[in-house]
């Protein structure tokens, strides 16, 4: 006696308002791509074949990186960029915590969670380098007015992160610390922050690699840190020391990220 095979898995066929939302939704795509084609340039792209000789040119000078004022400029300026960014990143995340909190619809009430939003939008909204010069007015040019830039731009970016990890939680633990007796504090101590503890951390490690390119980009305006320098050495034309500090850079980013990967992996 033949048993009778399988019949193949097929997906079910996308409905007809399905369809007509994925339609629009290539239009719109489409139509976007055609409207930003002229403001963004995208038809000068020919230039990069056009002057190629002169990007060789140019490119010949970083062939000869000069590291002679590699532990006497170089790695110090380095460290200043990355205490920058640790601080940065630290008093973020204490700015974060309450934030994500009270912007979770699952822990606090609507009435103080959409205003709660709208700050965090605004954190967000506000660039790093507009917020260092805005410090620059208050604490002076140097890494102090980097730091304070780069904890509230961050404070909302990791605020919006912590809040949607909070309003994923499984509400048991949360339910079983209120059936003990326990207050609202207890609940987020013992029921709401052991869940979302590693996923906080994972974030603010991501953000801390984030932060230490940003950091770089900063020192260019004046916040001090190895951006600093770079600015200087570019304007003067000095070509290989500009190499030698782009390498020290990127070796450095790269370590950063090999590392807070490992960490993160762990973590999750």
């Amino acid at each position: 006696m033949s048993q009778a095979q399988p019949s193949a898995l097929t997906p079910p066929s996308p409905s007809l308002g399905t369809r007509a939302t994925n339609w629009g939704l290539t239009l719109v795509v489409v139509l976007l791509l055609l409207l930003a084609f002229q403001p963004a340039k995208i038809s000068d792209l020919g230039q990069l074949i056009d002057n190629w000789p002169n990007t060789v040119e140019y490119s010949r000078g970083y062939l000869k990186p000069n590291f002679k004022d590699l532990f006497r400029v170089y790695l110090p300026e380095m460290w200043v960029t990355i205490a920058i960014a640790v601080w940065g990143t630290v008093l973020s995340v204490f700015l974060a915590i309450p934030l994500a909190l009270l912007g979770s619809s699952n822990i606090a009430p609507q009435w103080i969670v959409q205003p709660v939003r709208r700050f965090m939008d605004l954190l967000r909204a506000m660039n790093e380098i507009v917020l260092a010069t805005a410090f620059f007015v208050a604490v002076g040019p140097g890494p102090l007015a980097g730091v304070l830039a780069m904890a509230l731009h961050n404070a909302g970016v990791l605020a919006k992160l912590f809040s949607e990890a909070v309003e994923a939680i499984d509400k048991a633990p949360v339910e079983g610390v209120r059936a003990t007796g326990g207050s609202r504090l207890h609940e987020i101590i013992w029921g709401v922050i052991p869940q979302v503890a590693p996923l906080w951390t994972s974030f603010a490690l991501y953000r801390f690699e984030s932060n230490v390119r940003s950091s770089t980009v900063l020192g260019l305006i004046g916040a001090g840190g190895i951006g600093f320098v770079l600015f200087e050495n570019i304007k003067s034309f000095d070509y290989p020391v500009t190499a030698a500090i782009v390498i020290v850079i990127v070796v450095t980013v790269m370590i950063i990220d090999m590392v807070s990967a490992q960490i993160r992996k762990r973590l999750l």
